[in-house]
């Protein structure tokens, strides 16, 4: 057996990887009938991305992967609105549950403004004095 350490992956390694990773789960799960991505954008009348949205569906439930308002739109409720159209798509796909994960400099009050509730914080991370929260919702 030989090891490599890289910090360059490339593409057909890591869908060498992935297709491995999802053999062995299919055993499991069968991921093509309850996964699937879910996006949500907002653009202004020049067709300028102002707000997204974007997760995907792991059997029951809706993983936000990224929020993200401009700067100069925030406080309106586009964000709340990008959670709502996401959740209610996620729903009518089958969903019952959503997952958040955001950074203590980020967003946890506006996800728990959204119903979400904290079930884990991962201290010191990314860096020392900082923290991750987990945050779950039921649809």
């Amino acid at each position: 057996m030989q090891l490599s350490v890289t910090n360059n992956i490339t593409e057909e390694d890591k869908a060498e990887l992935l297709n491995g990773l999802r053999s062995h789960n299919r055993q499991f799960i069968d991921f093509s009938t309850v996964g699937g991505d879910i996006a949500v954008y907002a653009r202004d009348d020049n067709g300028v991305m102002t707000g997204g949205l974007i997760g995907n569906r792991k059997g029951e439930w809706l993983n936000i992967d990224y929020l993200w308002v401009n700067s100069d739109v925030r406080g309106c409720g586009l964000g709340g609105k990008l959670m709502s159209a996401a959740e209610k798509q996620a729903r009518q796909q089958g969903c019952l549950h959503a997952l958040v994960d955001t950074f203590s400099f980020q967003a946890r009050p506006f996800y728990e403004k959204q119903g979400y509730q904290l079930q884990m914080t991962l201290e010191d991370f990314p860096l020392k004095g900082m923290q991750r929260h987990y945050l779950a919702k039921k649809l």
